[in-house]
């Protein structure tokens, strides 16, 4: 460790003069002209006494060094005693990349309480900026949104980039400010002027301020599908019609349901359902031909909605009252206790719908006379007729077959599959009173009970409702058991693979699934004695086991019956919950698969579990390709077909701030992102289809649910498609389905030119062989 006490005024390499800091701006320590104020220690870094540079803007600072190591640093400290910054809301730094690509800067500031506030920072390549901190916890969820606007920005000439912060100190006794760069490999720079404290009033609004046009569209942005006015809205519209007639006119020859005829013939069976030959798994239609579902995730008008209450400010044009498409805002609370409201800022109250209003802009008329439609906000006197829904469902049907899609993916309008056009999936929501377990990834909730009879009465009465009207249908693939469960804490250690187990000795006796658990260990110890020489820990009193709160050992070597008893409960448990559901679905929807759980977070002990008692197991990846979401050596053994629900790629260049979780580079790499990941599933021969997340851009300012405010729908707000991305989308897609009907046609010629072959009499007492057609299995109905 190296300390410099910089007590001298260094001399300066350049004349050009400083600029001046901001107006409401306390310097506390200028790089370039230090004074003893302040200390300065690096740490596998370095800062020499003479190396003042002029940037080619003009200004001078100061360059510091980061060496490879594990945490190379530059910590602030006062001379004396600590900086009382109770008056502040914003430390700032004026700081400039020295580098020519992206850097990731950790500032940590800490208390003398020991508490600390720290700061991941994306330090773009480029001109110096001032490095805005709030001293408080801050980020774009605390604005209602998940990611936020695109820093830098200009505000009154000066690029300002601010920080998100988590954490909490004592802004009256500061103690330190460190900057640190995590683990570079190779020497990397940055340069620094003055280090102080503002006022953070107003800086808040200056950047999230006005963000979203009229249309639900990002002001900080252009694009060439962003709209400008009404005309050019129905002028795209009118367009892409013509585009989609030549589109739909070219489609590849296909049973009514999708299916390819160009593979070999299956049974038809009247439903959808799954078989494997010549090694590869297939979705069969209900006519009998091979049917590889490439989905499209919530194809809907009824999901766009975004929080206006209390942040009227993020908005330049929303309707006043009695306006034209003042219809379409209304009310809604998503402070729901769910791990996805903690923390998140602005998530009840009013709402508007810009899409709604776009579609009613595109094909609808304006509203005049005071009419009101039932179920609109009772405080608008002029609300606008409903958009026809039977044509909306028309279009967005022609968008999915024209653009290669044949199967309306989860989330969807439940109206479309009552078309009799695509083929379409439920999902089941299973809601209810029963018990819930904590695994700590409870985005979504806790996990429910299975062994809660509560649990299982739930179960009944969503597969009866969601069955109901669909027990016949043809044009029903199946259903999917539930969405994203916490099957596992959020990370790769021992405690997250069993926060299930975990999570249920944490409990009260009340939940059934730890009387389930406690009933396992009592069948196999006996008593406490047994347990406490088994898992290596002293249990005076099985009583013990039975209080709140109760902290299980986390497995080790030493006592691999840990492990053991973990895995056996949560296997329990994961087949209590499958089987349930799947004796619902066998009574009410015989006809139909039962489609997996939608993993996001899983178990080896959930995935076979869903193996065992679904007819397909899925998965929600957002990976490169699918091989990098789950081992699919692992996923062979189980010899089950796979669907993958959910992925997507997404870039920050068309509105919406986030790029998700798989961004890329910009909206050109988006269509190549999509065929490496569909080349790689198809690839895989127990995958039998892959479903895209999602029709339409979230909105701007996020979603009703979470907040979530991603560009990677096929089209915007404004209801126009993204005309590169779908181009490349459409291709992908008719060019994957060609290449699984010609390789399955040339498999089955195969087959059968192997089946015809001369064989030689069995000997006496030898067993025959299986007829043409049955190389592999056929599941049927697995469930």
């Amino acid at each position: 460790m190296i300390r410099r006490s910089l007590s001298a005024v260094l001399a300066l390499l350049v004349t050009t003069p400083l600029l001046a800091a901001p107006a409401g701006q306390q310097t506390l320590f200028n790089f370039v002209r230090p004074a003893d104020v302040v200390q300065v220690v690096t740490v596998d870094a370095s800062l020499p006494q003479y190396n003042a540079e002029q940037t080619a803007e003009g200004e001078v600072l100061r360059r510091v060094t980061f060496n490879p190591a594990a945490v190379p640093s530059l910590r602030l400290t006062p001379q004396a005693g600590a900086w009382d910054w109770s008056q502040s809301g914003m430390m700032t730094l004026r700081i400039q990349n020295a580098m020519n690509w992206a850097l990731t800067l950790d500032v940590t500031v800490q208390s003398n309480n020991g508490k600390t506030l720290t700061s991941r920072v994306d330090l773009p390549a480029g001109p110096a900026q001032t490095l805005l901190l709030p001293l408080q916890a801050n980020s774009p969820h605390t604005q209602g949104m998940r990611a936020g606007p695109p820093m830098p920005m200009t505000v009154d000439g000066q690029r300002i980039l601010l920080a998100t912060t988590q954490g909490e100190i004592d802004r009256s006794q500061v103690v330190s400010v460190t900057l640190s760069i995590p683990q570079p490999n190779a020497a990397q720079s940055i340069l620094l002027e003055r280090f102080g404290v503002q006022d953070g009033a107003g800086v808040i609004k200056t950047v999230y301020g006005s963000i979203v046009d009229g249309y639900g569209q990002s002001t900080r942005a252009k694009w060439p599908e962003r709209v400008a006015n009404d005309e050019q809205l129905k002028g795209a519209a009118a367009k892409e019609q013509q585009l989609l007639k030549g589109w739909l006119a070219k489609r590849a020859d296909q049973d009514k349901f999708g299916g390819s005829l160009k593979g070999p013939g299956f049974k038809a069976t009247g439903f959808f359902y799954t078989e494997k030959r010549n090694g590869r798994w297939n979705l069969v239609t209900p006519e009998g031909h091979p049917f590889y579902s490439l989905g499209l995730n919530a194809v809907t008008a009824n999901d766009s909605q975004t929080y206006v209450a209390g942040r009227e400010w993020m908005f330049t044009d929303l309707p006043e009252q009695g306006a034209p498409l003042a219809g379409y805002y209304g009310s809604s609370n998503s402070n729901n206790g769910n791990g996805s409201a903690q923390g998140r800022g602005y998530n009840v109250g009013r709402w508007y719908n810009f899409y709604g209003a776009n579609l009613q802009r595109i094909y609808g008329e304006p509203c005049v006379g005071g009419k009101t439609v039932p179920g609109a906000d009772p405080v608008m006197p002029c609300a606008p007729e409903v958009i026809d829904a039977k044509r909306w469902q028309e279009h967005a049907l022609d968008r999915l077959q024209a653009w290669g899609f044949n199967t309306i993916g989860n989330w969807s309008d439940p109206q479309l599959g009552l078309n009799d056009r695509v083929p379409y999936t439920l999902p089941l929501s299973i809601v209810g009173d029963y018990a819930s377990i904590s695994t700590g990834a409870d985005w979504w909730g806790g996990m429910p009970d299975p062994f809660d009879p509560r649990f299982a009465m739930a179960t009944e009465r969503a597969v009866a409702i969601a069955a109901r009207d669909h027990r016949d249908d043809p044009w029903l693939i199946g259903y999917f058991a539930d969405n994203e469960l916490a099957w596992a804490g959020p990370g790769n250690d021992p405690a997250s693979r069993y926060a299930l187990a975990l999570g249920t000795l944490r409990l009260t006796t009340d939940v059934p699934a730890k009387r389930a658990f406690l009933k396992q260990l009592r069948d196999k110890y006996r008593n406490q004695q047994g347990l406490s020489k088994a898992w290596g820990v002293e249990i005076p009193a099985w009583e013990l086991m039975e209080d709140p709160g109760f902290e299980a050992p986390l497995p080790n070597a030493e006592h691999p019956e840990i492990e053991a008893d973990y895995q056996y409960f949560q296997k329990v448990f994961a087949d209590t919950y499958f089987k349930t559901i799947s004796d619902s679905l066998k009574w009410h929807a015989p006809n139909h698969l039962l489609l997996g759980g939608r993993f996001a977070v899983s178990t080896p002990e959930a995935v076979a579990a869903c193996a065992r008692y679904c007819d397909v197991l899925s998965f929600n990846f957002y990976t490169l390709q699918p091989q990098d979401g789950y081992d699919f050596a692992k996923l062979r053994e189980l010899d089950k077909p796979v669907m993958i629900t959910e992925f997507n790629f997404g870039s920050r260049d068309r509105g919406p701030f986030w790029g998700g979780m798989t961004e890329v580079a910009n909206e050109e790499a988006r269509g190549p992102a999509y065929a490496r990941f569909l080349k790689q599933a198809v690839a895989e021969p127990s995958i039998v289809g892959v479903h895209w997340f999602q029709y339409l851009d979230q909105p701007v300012t996020g979603r009703l649910l979470d907040g979530e405010n991603g560009h990677f729908g096929m089209i915007g707000i404004t209801d126009l498609p993204f005309t590169g991305f779908v181009d490349s989308v459409r291709k992908t897609n008719l060019q994957a389905l060609d290449q699984l009907g010609q390789e399955a046609a040339k498999a089955q010629v195969d087959a059968d030119q192997a089946t015809r072959a001369p064989v030689h009499a069995p000997q006496e007492g030898s067993a025959g062989g299986s007829g043409p057609g049955h190389a592999g299995g056929h599941s049927g109905k697995g469930h």
